[in-house]
């Protein structure tokens, strides 16, 4: 049993004390009464339904179960990510459990085997691996020696496309290991190329490449399996993935292009229609549009493309064909989702499930579209596996992972709305503290999502950079704003926060602590703020510009110079389409301005500054240079943690743990204690063994050992 926080305090300040010493050493919960809220450690430990795969025959779904490793006794690294298959009565069996990392889960055409890409055994790379559904081993079907990046099986279950990085230069190997290893910063680039590989049980065939301009991300075969859909762009570099990317229409078998789509902008999800004359694809509605949250259909001999439902406000965010009449979506609407229907020339515009319900992030369909599987989460579970059939209200939730959570008292989640000062009306999250009182002000915690182009949502909000219930266990409110540049409200309020940066987006911000202060709810003199990314530039910006109104900070991956993240960051082009809207030489006096830097001598808003010291989109020298000149100026307590090995955010088990910590007792000390002094900078892990560990063995499971894959 892991250690759990919390008796009953009847005095409110007792139960602060209490709580902050629960947090960092761990008390055992009495078995009468529900462990009060959650620790950092539980939070460690939570598992979530990842890729879901409904069969062709809409009897079982696939899934993927992120395992987190165990603290202090496995080897450090990313979560375990296990195979699992449900039927539609809500039995789930782990097929491939354990030290395993199992992703990009298929099924065969026919529905014989599940497919999915693995490093098992003697592997070096990742290679796709087919495990019949009736019993049997998974059998390594095809390799590469790179491995293997997204594929498609052909109708006939007969050949896998797959995208992979082309093999590496033998000379070039071999200077490499003589020492000659020097990096030629964005020319010396691995390509991602398409092959297609026969799958007749014999791994002697080499997988043929096509000849194709450009670094792919994805290849699909069309419903006869001549043609492919192949995403390109003009480098691998991530600024031209995410902003030029194109749709190409390719011969299987010569490799000739037939088709160029001249999408723009950002590009999500092409599927094929299932009569092959189609396309279907989600991207942005132009160059500027921060998301590919617009729906369009094109013919797959090219020609222009033609946007669907325009004038429909949210987000779509998930995208399949029903028949090869008839698109199904998920939508991102606000703080909610939706699933719906529409045809493919606009037509017959439907939503089947209206927002309110878990939030659902991704949908699949059986093959004859009657039947649907989903991962949902709501503000009392994490990420679960949901269905429905055709005729069906809502989905229906199957799995019951974390069962241990049903004794855990969660605080209440809730959707606000409040009015910026220009009159916006600005939606959030608020999670309320544990045991809230009438008429008693709580401290909080503004917890600022990243993108901007993205959003929060009425699901399960905790995890090991977002406080959510860590901080309402200590008495702390926490709000999650939707501010101006989020998604799910329609492009126009998606770009209202271009070439503005710190202004109208983070004074929504502002007033939506007003907002809360004004309700009774929060003492204006306790009011921290955190955020990772651009959620890490709102940190900062409200530690020096805004300093008067933040008692303490957490900054993640954060910028706090808009200069020099504009020359060392790997998305300068995107910066520059939907963000800035202009370039550093085009406006120093902006950039300089925009940016926390600007205002450090002002700053009193105790600040810790975490980063992964391999962060390639935002450097760490944003977080150096931020933290050097607090530590000069020592008007205000700060500290900065690097991780070593992590990038934009942190993957390994301990370096997720220990940023939880770190954390919440920063906010503890300076929201609940009014500390003047930063902590010790040493952590209790608290990392002995537990007495009753929980034990999840299922015989005859097959399980592996392999390092989990660390994809950006």
């Amino acid at each position: 049993m892991f250690f759990r926080t919390f008796l009953s305090y009847p005095n409110f300040l007792n139960r602060f004390a209490a709580l902050k010493l629960a947090v960092l050493v761990g008390l055992m919960t009495p078995q009468w009464g529900l462990a009060a809220g959650l620790t950092a450690k539980d939070v460690a430990r939570i598992e979530s339904v990842s890729e879901v795969a409904m069969s062709p025959d809409g009897q079982h779904i696939a899934y993927t179960l992120s395992v987190p490793r165990e603290l202090g006794s496995d080897d450090n690294g990313s979560a375990w990510s296990e195979l699992h298959v449900c039927d539609l009565s809500g039995k789930s069996r782990g097929f491939i459990t354990g030290e395993v990392s199992i992703r990009r889960v298929q099924w065969k055409p026919d529905g014989s085997a599940i497919s999915f890409v693995a490093k098992r055994g003697d592997d070096k790379h990742g290679a796709v691996y087919a495990l019949p559904i009736d019993g049997g081993e998974a059998k390594k079907i095809v390799e590469h020696d790179r491995g293997v990046g997204s594929y498609d099986w052909d109708s006939a279950g007969n050949r896998i496309v797959f995208v992979a990085t082309e093999k590496e230069d033998k000379d070039k190997k071999d200077l490499k290991e003589k020492g000659f290893n020097a990096e030629i910063y964005e020319e010396d680039l691995h390509f991602s190329r398409v092959w297609i590989a026969k799958v007749d049980g014999k791994l002697d065939d080499e997988p043929r490449m096509l000849e194709l301009e450009g670094s792919a991300t994805s290849a699909q075969f069309s419903p006869d399996g001549k043609s492919l859909a192949v995403v390109l762009a003009r480098t691998p570099l991530i600024d031209h993935q995410y902003m030029f990317s194109k749709i190409h229409v390719v011969d299987a078998e010569s490799g000739a292009v037939s088709a160029v789509i001249e999408n723009v902008g950002k590009l999500e999800a092409v599927r094929w229609c299932p009569d092959g004359k189609s396309l279907a694809f989600l991207a942005g509605e132009d160059l500027n549009d921060p998301s590919a949250g617009r729906l369009f259909t094109v013919s797959a001999s090219g020609g222009a493309f033609k946007q669907i439902a325009p004038e429909y406000v949210p987000n779509f965010a998930s995208i399949e064909w029903q028949n090869a009449n008839t698109i199904m979506f998920l939508a991102d609407d606000g703080c909610l989702t939706a699933f719906g229907r529409v045809n493919k020339d606009g037509s017959d515009f439907k939503i089947v499930v209206e927002p309110g319900g878990p939030v659902m992030g991704r949908v699949s369909l059986s093959k004859d579209g009657q039947s649907a599987a989903f991962a949902g989460s709501a503000p009392t579970h994490s990420t679960e596996l949901f269905a429905m059939k055709h005729g069906a209200t809502e989905p229906r939730r199957l799995t019951h992972h974390n069962e241990w959570l049903a004794d855990v008292e969660l605080s209440k989640e809730e959707i606000v709305r409040y009015q910026a000062r220009d009159g916006e009306t600005i939606e959030a999250i608020l999670i309320r503290p544990l045991n809230e009182k009438p008429g008693t002000r709580y401290p909080l915690i503004l917890d600022v999502h990243g993108g901007p182009e993205s959003q929060v949502q009425l699901g399960w909000s905790t995890r090991y950079s977002s406080p959510g219930q860590m901080a309402a266990s200590l008495g702390i409110a926490v709000m999650r704003p939707n501010y101006r540049g989020s998604t799910g409200r329609g492009v126009a309020f998606a770009k209202a926060h271009q070439g503005d940066y710190g202004g109208k987006e983070f004074n929504d911000l502002i007033d939506g602590v007003d907002h809360l202060i004004e309700q009774g709810l929060v003492d204006k003199d306790k009011v921290g703020i955190t955020g990772g990314s651009y959620g890490g530039f709102a940190t900062a910006w409200c530690s020096t510009k805004h300093t008067d109104r933040f008692a303490a900070g957490v900054m993640f991956v954060g910028i706090s110079d808009q200069i020099s993240k504009s020359g060392t960051t790997d998305i300068a082009e995107e910066m520059y389409l939907v963000h800035a809207r202009k370039r550093i030489w085009e406006d120093w006096q902006f950039f300089l301005e925009r940016s926390p830097i600007y205002f450090v001598e002002q700053a009193r808003t105790p600040l810790l500054i975490m980063h992964g010291k391999d962060d390639p989109r935002v450097h760490p020298s944003q977080s150096m240079e931020l933290y050097r000149n607090l530590k000069i100026l020592g008007n205000t307590p700060v500290r900065l943690v690097l991780f070593p090995g992590e990038g934009h955010g942190n993957r390994k088990a301990a370096s997720r743990y220990d940023y939880s910590l770190r954390m919440m007792r920063w906010m503890n000390q300076f929201l609940v204690e009014g500390a003047k002094e930063a902590p010790p900078f040493k952590i209790d892990y608290e990392l002995e063994d537990d007495d009753d560990e929980d034990s999840d063995d299922d015989d005859g499971d097959e399980s592996d050992s392999q390092e989990p894959t660390t994809e950006s």
